[in-house]
């Protein structure tokens, strides 16, 4: 039988992906297109105890690994924010700053947040112009950090 969604709990419901909100400790909150990248992965510790009568390894979780977070959002008019965190990146010294991702639900109050720690913008790109285009125009910012925890 084919769901109708009838059983469905009226106070429970997948929230939407399109309603979120990123602040960066060192910039402020900025209004963002597109996140990618909050993912959390482990190394696996392969092991096998020279007494053990089973021939196979065990395997076991090990150092925790996140990969880099990318942000695209919009060019504003007068907005320099984060370009001027962007410029405080020089040879091995870096403002690091805490990015706190939230997904909200339609009241604006988060439903889940993701916290980066120790973030820094490590690559910056403008998308392409086009003389015929009438688009936004939208910058890329990938930022380094030390971990997704859950906020």
């Amino acid at each position: 039988m084919a769901e109708d969604g009838s059983a469905q709990s009226a106070t429970t419901w997948p929230v939407p992906e399109f309603h979120f909100s990123v602040e960066i400790s060192e910039v402020g909150t900025i209004s963002c297109k597109e996140v990618s990248g909050l993912d959390i992965e482990f190394d696996v510790i392969e092991y096998r105890s020279g007494d053990m009568k089973e021939f196979t390894k065990i395997k076991m979780p090990g150092l925790r690994k996140s990969g880099d977070v990318t942000l695209k959002k919009a060019i504003f008019k007068d907005d320099k924010k984060l370009m001027d965190w962007l410029n405080t990146v020089k040879m091995n010294t870096i403002k690091r700053a805490s990015v706190t991702v939230a997904l909200l639900d339609e009241s604006g109050s988060p439903v889940q947040s993701w916290k980066l720690t120790n973030a820094w913008p490590k690559k910056y790109t403008v998308e392409g112009f086009k003389a015929d285009g009438n688009g936004v125009s939208m910058e890329t910012i990938v930022l380094a950090h030390e971990g997704v925890t859950p906020a």
